[in-house]
């Protein structure tokens, strides 16, 4: 009598099947939290260094500059979630600053003999809208034109960035605080008043940082922004709106740098064609520390404004220590490099755990369907052969 019956042949998976071990993991930990830890450790070192570090008047004038990178770099998140880039944010900041000095200085019909002064809120509305008018060509080349954000948005950065040259010659705008009998001051309360003690300009980063946390983790559109980045086209074919979901970030991001520009614009009273040079690279990093994926899909808030706190305390404490301008922007792209090869390791590391808890829990069955069957069935036939002969 053959032993090869079905019953025997589907062999049960072994219940001593090795179960992956829960426990604490430094490694893990460190990785995980590294903008976190990063930042503390940032604290103590400069702390140690120079007695001015740690004050509490120093780190509200920290806050205060951090706004501007958080700014840009809360932009940057939405964008880069999507897969894309946006290299345009410093000079959108350069232009937003220009252009709301431009307003502040009054506005000429010359045809009218007519000048004039907008109020502050009206120049805070005009240069937003700049902003997004800026992301909405940025999205609409990228996303209906097919043309590569790093191109669209290169292009953008040397049309912002000679806009803002054009208008000015050049030179700088000012004494940008206003005349009171023109009725078009309070452009420096952004950089220079306190609220509860707390600097405006900290006060704007946080309810943008609010408001972009609820839309990313409580609405469709954030649900369509990971989607897009995870996989652009299984998106669509799910009916995601992904070309309109990338305009609509685009939009954002250039919305982000021009309040970024009315910040500095007012700290400083006065607004340069060159400011935000480079500051693309600062937005960058403050993501990718904060442990968003370049390729799209994986980043939140709260991880980028670790990453700008972290750029913005360490590019303050080597100005208290006396550390050369130029040298600040090799640390930048120290960072930069440092915080993308650890993106790497984490997110290879949890691709490597998941392929290898997902062939633990295979059955043989699973790994390969109908061997059993027809091991079974060449068996019996083996046994009539045997039989016959």
């Amino acid at each position: 009598m053959s032993n090869n019956s079905p019953a025997a042949t589907h062999a049960k998976p072994s219940t001593t099947q090795a179960r992956p071990q829960k426990g604490f993991d430094l490694a893990r930990l460190l990785l995980d939290g590294r903008a976190f830890f990063a930042l503390i450790a940032i604290i103590i070192i400069f702390s140690a260094l120079s007695p001015v570090y740690f004050s509490a008047s120093n780190f509200l004038t920290m806050s205060s500059h951090v706004a501007i990178f958080g700014l840009l770099s809360i932009g940057m998140l939405l964008v880069i979630l999507t897969g894309g880039i946006d290299l345009s944010v410093g000079s959108t900041l350069g232009l937003a600053g220009v252009f709301a000095g431009f307003l502040m200085q009054g506005v000429s019909f010359e045809a009218f003999g007519v000048m004039v002064y907008p109020p502050v809120w009206v120049v805070v509305i005009l240069t937003c809208a700049l902003g997004a008018f800026i992301g909405a060509i940025n999205g609409v080349l990228i996303a209906y034109f097919k043309v590569p954000a790093f191109v669209a948005t290169l292009g953008l950065l040397y049309v912002a960035r000679g806009a803002a040259l054009l208008m000015t010659d050049g030179l700088t705008y000012n004494n940008l605080s206003g005349d009171p009998a023109l009725g078009n001051t309070g452009f420096d309360w952004l950089g220079f008043n306190r609220l509860l003690g707390v600097p405006v300009g900290v006060w704007v980063l946080a309810a943008v940082a609010i408001l972009c946390m609820l839309a990313l983790n409580r609405t469709p559109f954030g649900r369509w922004v990971y989607s897009t980045g995870g996989n652009a086209r299984a998106a669509e074919l799910s009916g995601v709106p992904v070309k309109k979901v990338k305009v609509t970030v685009y939009v954002l991001s250039g919305i982000c740098a021009a309040l970024a520009g009315l910040v500095l614009s007012s700290q400083l009273t006065s607004a340069g064609p060159t400011a935000g040079t480079t500051y693309e690279l600062t937005a960058i990093a403050g993501v990718v520390i904060g442990g968003a994926a370049l390729t799209g899909g994986r980043g939140n808030i709260r991880g980028t404004l670790l990453g700008a706190f972290v750029i913005g305390f360490l590019s303050d404490g080597l100005v208290i220590i006396g550390v050369s301008a130029y040298w600040q922007t090799v640390f930048t792209g120290t960072v930069i490099v440092l915080a993308v090869m650890l993106n790497s390791v984490q997110y290879s590391g949890r691709k490597a755990k998941n392929s290898s808890k997902d062939t633990s829990q295979k059955t043989p069955q699973d790994e390969e369907p109908g061997t059993t069957h027809a091991h079974h069935g060449s068996s019996q036939a083996t046994s009539r052969t045997a039989k016959a002969t």
